[in-house]
């Protein structure tokens, strides 16, 4: 079988770890290396959260590569009220003894983007695209080489989760989301909180979950009984959503989900409105398709596979 190569540009966060286990189990996948990025929590917090995460799988052969401190020209905002002062908040690991590399993310994105076959790496975004728009800019070439883009971003009917009409992500760096989704030339996956909020985590789910034996999946059960605790308060639903791996469900079983090919752009200039993201769901623009904007998921067919790829961890 071959295997798809996807480079994984993060912020961990509880929902970002369970995505890069996700991926470190699928046998069709293979992690080139992790880069880190400034969002739920500092970047210092976030590389060593990925750190953490390999060695927790038993694939300190994964590296892991700092990338950008901050939004591209916005004052920071975090999540730490989410996910926790050290943005991973929940099990006790210990602190990681592997190290990330010297090499700067964005540069380790664009020389491995160009090392490899054109159209052979798909770049897996987990949280704001800072890394990606900077690689972008710096070398415009990757473009065309890049599989394709699948991210954790953005919403339409859903609203925002950090502003009334932004989700976070967007929203922590709308100048790079701006910037990444105006390559309309790569093909782009928007996995959008209209996807994530049909991923709930119920109390049946978590003791799925909970069951589970490996040290893996019992540090996923605890990461989301810390993150969960907020979003149950903050929306009264019967689960917590569950974000960030849902990008990986993607690509590992598109079947389960529905979407449109359609334009989304970003609002950068609105204080009001700032990273919302506009989707032109009926073509009613002339502005180009740039993206394939999720909208639907089977959440039992997700949730069956996310637990049987998590009992495949130690």
């Amino acid at each position: 079988m071959d295997m798809r190569k996807i480079i994984i540009d993060t912020d961990p966060g509880q929902d970002d770890a369970i995505a890069i286990m996700l991926a470190l189990a699928a046998p069709g996948l293979d992690v080139l290396g992790v880069v880190s990025v400034a969002g739920n929590v500092s970047v210092q917090h976030t590389t060593t959260n990925a750190c953490k995460v390999l060695e927790l799988a038993g694939r300190t052969d994964i590296a892991v590569h700092a990338g950008c401190a901050g939004p591209l020209r916005r004052t920071p905002v975090t999540a730490a009220h989410v996910h926790g002062q050290t943005g991973m908040d929940g099990p006790t690991l210990p602190d990681p003894v592997m190290r990330p590399r010297a090499q700067h993310g964005v540069d380790f994105l664009i020389d491995t983007i160009r090392a490899h076959p054109p159209g052979s790496i798909t770049v897996v975004t987990l949280g704001p695209m800072t890394n990606l728009a900077m690689a972008l800019v710096k070398a415009p070439d990757i473009a065309q080489r890049m599989a394709g883009i699948v991210s954790m971003g953005g919403a339409w009917a859903q609203g925002g989760n950090i502003t009334p009409s932004a989700e976070f992500n967007v929203y922590a760096d709308p100048d790079a989301a701006d910037i990444v989704l105006r390559h309309a030339a790569v093909p782009h996956t928007l996995v959008p909180l209209d996807v994530t909020h049909r991923f709930l985590v119920t109390p049946p789910r978590m003791a799925q979950l909970g069951a589970l034996k490996g040290r893996c999946a019992r540090a996923a059960a605890e990461m989301l009984g810390f993150s969960g605790r907020f979003d149950l308060a903050k929306y009264g639903w019967a689960g917590a959503p569950l974000h960030d791996p849902c990008t990986i469900g993607w690509l590992l079983a598109p079947h389960l989900f529905a979407g449109r090919r359609v334009n989304v752009s970003v609002e950068v200039g609105s204080p009001l409105m700032q990273g919302a993201t506009a989707i032109d769901w009926w073509h009613v623009t002339d502005r180009p398709v740039n993206a394939l904007f999720v909208n639907d998921v089977n959440s039992d067919g997700l949730w069956a596979l996310l637990l049987a790829h998590l009992e495949r961890l130690p």
